[in-house]
């Protein structure tokens, strides 16, 4: 059973569950930056944070936050690798998408790296258009966009 808890990115689940991912990414991608999370760009009305439960463990997170008025980044899609295959990444990235949706955004946006084949697969497959990049991430090389709301 799979469900979504709303969480802090500074609580105990949550950070550790960050730590995992930039550590992954850290070894799947050169001269990757760790930066985490601005606690207040996580919390409504501009966004949230969602802590994946599988089974009643904590196995991935995810959040949203707003970047204008009815735009939505999606950022730190993360699912502890013994649980992925299982269609929980798309689960997470629905439940992410619903939750940007119900706070107000028409368009969601994200940008991954070349070294995250599986996600940007996932991406592709669920609607999201590569788009020109709209920030200025460094450990980006790929930037995405899907509509929510018309």
């Amino acid at each position: 059973m799979v469900r979504f808890r709303e969480s802090l990115v500074t609580e105990d689940s949550a950070h550790a569950l960050l730590a995992e991912y930039f550590a992954g990414r850290e070894e799947s991608t050169a001269n990757y930056v760790t930066t985490f999370p601005d606690p207040a760009r996580f919390v409504a009305p501009d966004g949230v944070f969602l802590v994946v439960e599988h089974n009643g463990v904590d196995v991935g997170c995810g959040g949203i936050r707003r970047l204008s008025p009815d735009v939505f980044e999606i950022k730190h899609v993360y699912l502890q690798p013994r649980t992925r295959g299982q269609g929980l990444g798309r689960a997470l990235l629905e439940e992410l998408e619903r939750r940007a949706l119900l706070l107000g955004a028409s368009t969601v946006v994200l940008d991954t790296n070349e070294s995250q084949v599986a996600a940007a697969q996932l991406y592709r497959s669920t609607g999201y258009e590569e788009i020109e990049p709209y920030n200025d991430n460094g450990n980006a090389t790929n930037w995405f966009s899907k509509a929510v709301a018309s």
